[in-house]
Formats: structure tokens, sequence, C-alpha cells
């Protein structure tokens, strides 16, 4: 595993990171969860992510993951690991359960570090702008969770370029400097190529990618349409029976071929491809199983690409 700097700042991350966002809730199996976390830290994955309302159901991924620390992480092992949190979406009914305001993010902050049994968190995120308040409130709520020391950094996710550039202004006026951003990036979510990365890199900002399987759409998995077992097969699911068109099927099945010729799975071969940009200092995976997460750590071998592979990729993705 490599370590990369973050942005500007002194924190290294790994290459990969685990995110808590599918598969550690109330509704799962736990003993598979502590296992997919501990064989994680083993293969070198340091940074774990969360939010308040991960599950489901909401705040019980939180709940297991302070359990997972208190069977396998005690001692000096809590100074080996990163842990982030987030707030912004909705998380309990009411005015104050939901979006920017320093009531609800303090108040979640709070929370979060409650179900985790932990005095601190080293990231701190704003989860998503909130268009009804202040960007200054609630980049100052985030000051306050550094000064408190219930953060050791902050960030912010979902932004937009412009939202950034003004969120990580903010910050630095206040003195507490914007760690990193973490935004949905992938072969088919490219949106940060329009001016994010271009502002983070100005800024000396971090940047995270998650969905970066779109999702598990970036799998072999839809290659043949859409099984039984999948998130689009499921109408509770992020992805959409809608969004696997038979358009993005052929597309996977080229870019399946790629991956094939450089001897990896298409989700090893998209994960690979977004270790092309230094600008990108980790990138966040899901796992369901210890298999899953050992085959999507193993795209690491081979992240280099020729010109003629980032010429054929981008054909296939334009």
């Amino acid at each position: 595993m490599k370590y990369n700097r973050c942005g500007k700042s002194g924190l290294l991350l790994p290459e990969i990171s685990l995110g808590l966002w599918h598969n550690f809730g109330s509704v799962d199996n736990f003993e598979n969860a502590e296992c997919i976390a501990v064989e994680a830290f083993d293969k070198g994955i340091t940074h774990f992510d969360l939010a308040n309302n991960y599950g489901p159901v909401p705040g019980s991924a939180e709940e297991n993951f302070g359990k997972i620390l208190w069977h396998n992480f005690q001692g000096n092992l809590r100074d080996e690991i990163v842990i982030s949190t987030k707030a912004g979406y909705t998380m309990w009914k009411g005015p104050y359960g939901d979006w920017g305001s320093r009531k609800y993010l303090l108040s979640s902050l709070d929370q979060s570090l409650k179900r985790m049994s932990i005095d601190y968190v080293d990231i701190f995120y704003s989860h998503r702008p909130d268009p009804e308040t202040p960007i200054e409130e609630t980049m100052m709520a985030l000051d306050h969770a550094v000064r408190s020391g219930k953060a050791l950094y902050v960030g912010i996710s979902n932004y937009s370029a412009e939202q950034t550039r003004v969120a990580v202004d903010v910050l630095k006026q206040l003195g507490t400097p914007c760690l990193i951003h973490q935004a949905k990036y992938s072969m088919l979510e490219r949106w940060v190529e329009n001016g994010l990365l271009d502002v983070l890199e100005e800024k000396g900002v971090g940047c995270i990618a998650f969905s970066p399987l779109a999702q598990g759409l970036l799998t072999d998995k839809y290659l043949n349409g859409i099984p039984e077992n999948s998130r689009a097969h499921n109408p509770n699911g992020h992805l959409k029976e809608d969004e696997v068109t038979q358009e993005r099927i052929q597309k996977l099945i080229q870019l399946n071929e790629i991956a094939q010729n450089r001897n990896q799975s298409l989700a090893q071969l998209a994960l690979a491809w977004l270790q092309k940009d230094k600008r990108i200092t980790s990138v966040l995976i899901g796992a369901s199983s210890v298999k899953q997460l050992c085959n999507n750590i193993d795209c690491l071998q081979n992240t280099e690409f020729t010109y003629d592979e980032l010429n054929a990729i981008e054909k296939i993705l334009s």
C-alpha cells in the first residue's frame, strides 16, 4: 500500500480507503463487517470512512464500527487509523436534523462520537452544501469542531467547484484549512474534471473519490444485463434499472476487454484508472466480503496505463 499526501497537509492517506456506506449497518452481518475491516487494516488500509446516516438504520454503521474498534483496535492502534464521518443529509426528523446549520453539524458530531465511543474523529465533513444556510455558518461549525478537539481535520463533500472555492477560502480565513473534498468520481461520473480538480490543486486540498465503481455498474456483474441479486434489481438501491442501458452495457463489455488484456477485472481497471490522476489522494471502496475487498485492493498491482490504453478507454467513454 502506498500513502499519498493529502493536499498540502501533513496527513498521509492510503491509495485505497474503506467506506462503510453499505454492509456495516444493523441489517448486515456484524461478523462479516468485522472481518472486512480487520482484513482491510491488515492490507494497509488505515482510513475508514463513515457518515452519521450510514446504515440502515441511520447511525448503525457508526455503532457497529465502534464495536469493531473496541474488539480490534484498542490502545495505540487508534493512533494508526484515520476515522472520518460526515453530517449534512437527513439524520433525524424535525428542523435540526438535516442540512448545514451549526446546530445540526455540531449536534450530529457529538452523536457520532458517542455512537463510536471515541473522543475525536480524524476528519469531519460537511456532507453537502446547504442552499438555505450561509456557507460561512457551515464552515464556522467545522472550524469549531477542530478547535473543540472533536476533529483533527475538516473536509467537504458534494460541493461544486465554485462552492468549494468559497468554502476553502472561508476556512482559511478562520484558521482551519480544508483538508479534503470527497467527490463522486468514476469512469461513468466525471463532473470533477470540469473545474473541481483544478480548484483543489490550486488550493492545496486533497480529493478522495467515492462510488468509483458506479454503485457496482463498473464490475462484471452487469455484462449480461441485470442479475436478480444486484443493486439495480433492488428497488431500494441507489443504482436504478434505467441506468443500466444497452448503450452502457456495450461500453462495459468494451472496457472489460481492455481489462482482460491487462490481466485485470473490470472493477480493478476502473479503480486503477482513477489512480492515474495525482490529484486523487485516495479511492474509497466498499466491500461486501473479504474476497471482494482483496480483489479490489489487487488493482494496485497494475496502475500504469499506456498511451494507447488511455486513448482506447477515452474513445469508449466519450
